[in-house]
């Protein structure tokens, strides 16, 4: 049995919960439920502190487990990356107060607060800067107003709480992080956890995906596929009308209206959009 770990609050909970589901993979529905059963795919399923994931996964607790590449980078364990998701995208950076750093050289000598001891050491071993690492479990932006840090090492998505605390960020981004599934190394390659990961792979490009169907005149035919050229080649059907065929191809999401306008520009007519809901490539 397939032993994975899922986060059971904070902003990769739904999300990782809503993936898995849209896989074919009971979820609970209860938040206080803390391990699921489901007997259909022979998959058990604990819903866990994200940052403890890592740890659980890393002593060969659990097979697999969802949390985010800073939670995992920062816990040190022996388990590896194995899938992106996509989700919960964020950067780990250094802020101060508006003007007091323009550069991460000039931390040297300073206190640096953080909830990611083991990111910061590790960045600030690379780059040769020498500074205090003040360890804190939360809420490292009140730290410098009280007096304990001169700079803190945080997780930002939109900056909307350093701005409130009177922060701006500074130097390069130390780590981008996102959700990602994450392994024991002996366990990687097993098939069970290739079928889990083909799932996701076909969520993820359901996602990004639609299909798109339209009708062209064959002299139009050879232009018209230029623009949908699809993963590998688009499907061309003839019609009734032998002089025009159908043609079948997924375009990418995010650029389905501009493809569409190209297409009618080249003679192409009842264009058609229809979401994907599962694949596999």
């Amino acid at each position: 049995m397939l032993r994975v770990a899922v986060p059971n609050k904070g902003a990769l909970s739904e999300k990782a919960s809503s993936m898995l589901r849209e896989a074919g993979y009971r979820q609970n529905r209860d938040r206080r439920e803390l391990v699921l059963h489901d007997p259909e795919n022979d998959v058990e399923f604990f819903f866990l502190r994200p940052r403890d994931i890592a740890v659980y996964v890393g002593q060969g607790i659990l097979d697999l487990g969802i949390t985010g590449r800073d939670l995992f980078k920062d816990a040190e364990v022996r388990a590896e990356e194995v899938m992106p998701l996509g989700f919960g995208r964020s950067s780990f950076r250094f802020a101060a107060p508006e003007g007091r750093f323009s550069s991460a050289d000039e931390l040297e000598g300073a206190r640096i607060a953080t909830s990611y001891e083991h990111i910061l050491r590790r960045h600030l071993d690379e780059q040769g800067i020498s500074a205090s690492i003040v360890r804190l479990d939360g809420a490292v932006e009140s730290s410098i107003k009280l007096g304990v840090a001169d700079a803190i090492a945080d997780v930002v998505e939109t900056g909307n709480t350093l701005r409130a605390a009177g922060m701006c960020v500074f130097g390069e981004s130390i780590l981008d992080s996102e959700a990602i599934v994450i392994a024991r190394p002996e366990t990687a390659d097993s098939e069970q956890v290739g079928v889990m990961l083909r799932r996701l792979q076909g969520v993820l490009v359901a996602q990004q995906y639609v299909m798109l169907d339209y009708d062209v005149h064959n002299d139009s035919l050879e232009a018209a596929t230029k623009l949908t050229p699809g993963l590998e080649s688009p499907t061309v059907s003839p019609l009734q009308d032998r002089n025009w065929s159908a043609v079948r191809s997924m375009v990418l999401r995010k650029d389905t209206n501009q493809i569409m306008d190209a297409l009618y520009a080249a003679g192409a007519r009842a264009i058609l959009v229809t979401p994907i809901h599962a694949c596999r490539i």
